[in-house]
């Protein structure tokens, strides 16, 4: 299933967030495979997705994760690896 992973460029949770991916692929290498399409967060793509914070990633139209203010490599680990299963089914 393809996840869209919204960001905006020159966003630290968004960088956090596209190295600890790269991190868990490099560790888990079934995660390769993973379908991630990433989508800047301010363009017509991100219009109907309910998102405030970026990044935010959705499994169709199921919000998986949105990152919080002050989300650090602690909070955001689960739950991309959670993105990361998601986009395997």
């Amino acid at each position: 299933m393809q996840v869209k992973f919204f960001y905006l460029p020159g966003c630290p949770y968004c960088r956090l967030a596209e190295q600890l991916l790269q991190q868990l692929q490099a560790e888990h290498p079934e995660y390769a495979k993973a379908d991630i399409r990433r989508v800047q967060s301010e363009t017509e793509a991100a219009h109907g997705y309910d998102f405030y914070y970026s990044p935010a990633f959705f499994a169709g139209e199921e919000k998986i994760y949105e990152a919080q203010p002050g989300d650090d490599e602690r909070v955001m680990l689960p739950k991309l690896l959670e993105v990361l299963q998601k986009s395997l089914l």
